[in-house]
């Protein structure tokens, strides 16, 4: 009977631990507005900081990236949705510029897909 309810509690707590990762709603990061181009930092160590960034339809979007680490997963960001991926060399600031056409949600992530951001694309 103790083994059944290790089990149980083990699951729940797995499962916990996967929703908060990959399906929690978290608050995101506006880019800020330079130059007329909406413009963000992105740090990559252990994922992306800030791993959701809220930009405006239309606009151009400058995502500068910065590898502080030199794990192999997170040598390439990519942004399957806008055909974007960028090697990221370890200690080097690494700009991608592209202007979202559509509001929605976008997916950005490392080559092995463990790394996960979004990109919030909000009507003007």
């Amino acid at each position: 009977m103790v083994t059944i309810i290790v089990d149980i509690a083990g699951f729940l707590l797995i499962g916990l631990v996967a929703w908060y990762f990959w399906f929690s709603t978290k608050e995101g990061e506006a880019a800020r507005v330079a130059g007329g181009v909406q413009e963000a930092l992105v740090t990559v160590k252990g994922g992306y900081t800030p791993d959701v960034i809220i930009v405006k339809k239309g606009k151009p979007v400058r995502l500068v990236f910065e590898r502080l680490e030199s794990s192999p997963c997170s040598e390439r960001v990519v942004f399957k949705d806008f055909d974007i991926s960028k090697l990221l060399p370890e200690g080097e600031k690494i700009t991608i510029e592209f202007t979202p056409e559509r509001a929605g949600e976008y997916e950005f992530t490392c080559q092995m897909g463990m790394y996960r951001g979004r990109l919030v694309v909000e009507e003007d």
